[in-house]
């Protein structure tokens, strides 16, 4: 496979084809509408990873140009596309599947189809068509592809899905040289993908999960119900073992705090401590909020409410801002029919299905009053706290760690007067860690702008975060 003369726009053609194509595959519009929301970002990181792998030391604008082909919906100038893409190469980490793959590997074990496989070729195709951005295919590049592709198989084998056909290698695209030799070198074992999900490692500990609970910026109460409900299972575990009554317990929970408060992070966690010590079975967490349970039509509902759950089972349903379920004002509402399947179910999975409900705190309780089975079920509640504004600039502090930037005296001072301000002033549109989010990837962008106008950056000036990289126009200006 050769694209040396090809343009971006011919690029981006292809690529638009092969995921349209793919999309056609999918018999089912919720599989379509998590490929279509997905794929772009997805297969960008890919991109990335394959210019890791041939050593691309400098970044050229065929890169940036292929890189924007796979998506072209931002309005990133050429500079600050550039650093993206060179940050990108310089910091890719590692394949990891999509998330949508677990639902294509769900869906073929129901229906004995391979949806999952023909991604994998898919896969293939699309991440030769960026590895030939120079014209080449290098072997270090096709051993990279083969390695992802042998990912996605080697989930869909531990799954027992079997294919019908050979699956495709990325050996065959190699360019050769006029003498017959194959390009590039053999990739380094650190150059092979790391698989990240479901990746058969060993499972964290009570011990371990509990440590990264506690390493969460603020939320103490929550830490400590945390902490309350584990010995509460503990007890009622060692009763049941020395033939003393063990009373009816719900493990069903009510997070209540605004958004950004870290519901979904302790959810996550609550998931795998929930498993660690041994009331669930599997531990994954399946998050959804009205749209993901709720059709248009009589009857869809029930259908799609209870494929939902079917993904939950062994783990947790986590349903956020779960009062839009009810809180339309026709009595004939989908999202009520939606609340009488989810109530079936958590009878009848009461042992390997845990629900947790999320969202504001006054909608919220109209929502658990609107029916008595909920209200039955649903009996202990968590209180999300809004971060105060020193909580809010420990946040910023840990997302430049984790991503590579770090703050100059000025601008942490700059910053963090943002953010208590920020605090001081919330309103009813206050999104707590959003907001710093949101903040974070301003900075970024025109720490970016900036720094593509210096001559041979350094490391120190690519990472550093100045006032003037801080400052926006939700931001504090100096006098």
């Amino acid at each position: 496979m050769s694209s040396g003369t090809m343009t971006a726009a011919q690029v981006h053609k292809q690529y638009s084809e092969a995921v349209a194509a793919f999309r056609q595959w999918l018999p089912e519009g919720g599989l379509r509408q998590a490929v279509q929301g997905e794929a772009d970002r997805y297969f960008q990181r890919c991109a990335l990873g394959v210019w890791q792998a041939d050593n691309a030391a400098a970044i050229t604008p065929g890169h940036v140009e292929f890189y924007n082909a796979i998506y072209s919906g931002g309005n990133l100038s050429s500079a600050a596309l550039y650093w993206e893409v060179a940050s990108g190469v310089a910091n890719y980490s590692g394949f990891q599947p999509p998330v949508f793959f677990r639902a294509l590997r769900d869906y073929d074990l129901l229906h004995h189809t391979s949806l999952a496989r023909r991604f994998a070729d898919q896969l293939t195709l699309i991440l030769l068509l960026f590895a030939a951005v120079d014209g080449v295919v290098s072997e270090a590049e096709a051993g990279f592809v083969n390695a992802c592709s042998d990912t996605l198989l080697e989930l869909c084998d531990r799954d027992g899905l079997s294919g019908d056909r050979p699956a495709l290698k990325a050996d065959e695209f190699v360019t050769k040289t006029p003498g017959g030799e194959k390009t590039g070198e053999n990739p380094s074992p650190r150059e092979a993908p790391q698989v990240q999900e479901e990746a058969g490692e060993p499972e964290p500990t009570l011990e371990e999960l509990l440590a990264e609970l506690d390493g969460l910026c603020g939320l103490k109460k929550v830490k400590e119900d945390v902490k309350s409900l584990i010995n509460l299972v503990k007890v009622r575990r060692l009763r049941e073992e020395a033939d003393l009554p063990a009373p009816p317990m719900s493990l069903h929970l009510v997070f209540l705090g605004n958004p950004g408060t870290g519901k979904t992070t302790v959810a996550r966690l609550l998931a795998k401590i929930y498993h660690a010590i041994g009331v669930l079975p599997k531990g994954q967490l399946v998050e959804v909020d009205r749209s993901g349970l709720v059709a248009g039509f009589v009857g869809q509902t029930a259908l799609k409410t209870s494929e939902v759950v079917q993904k939950a089972i062994g783990g947790v349903l986590f349903i956020d801002e779960a009062y839009a379920l009810v809180s339309a004002e026709s009595a004939n509402d989908f999202g009520r029919e939606a609340v009488e399947v989810l109530l079936k179910n958590m009878e009848d999975h009461r042992k390997d299905l845990i629900v947790i409900v999320a969202g504001y705190s006054k909608p919220m309780e109209r929502f658990l009053h609107s029916n008595p089975g909920l209200e039955s079920r649903f009996n202990k509640y968590f209180y999300f706290e809004d971060y105060t504004g020193e909580e809010l600039f420990a946040i910023f502090r840990s997302m430049c760690e984790k991503n590579g930037y770090t703050l100059s005296p000025e601008g942490a001072e700059r910053m963090k007067k943002d953010l208590l301000e920020l605090y001081s002033h919330r309103d009813e549109n206050f999104g707590n860690a959003r907001d710093v989010r949101n903040r974070f990837e301003q900075a970024v962008a025109r720490q970016s702008d900036r720094v593509a106008r210096l001559d041979a950056p350094t490391r120190e000036q690519l990472m550093e975060l100045l006032p003037e990289d801080l400052t926006g126009p939700d931001a504090p200006k100096e006098d």
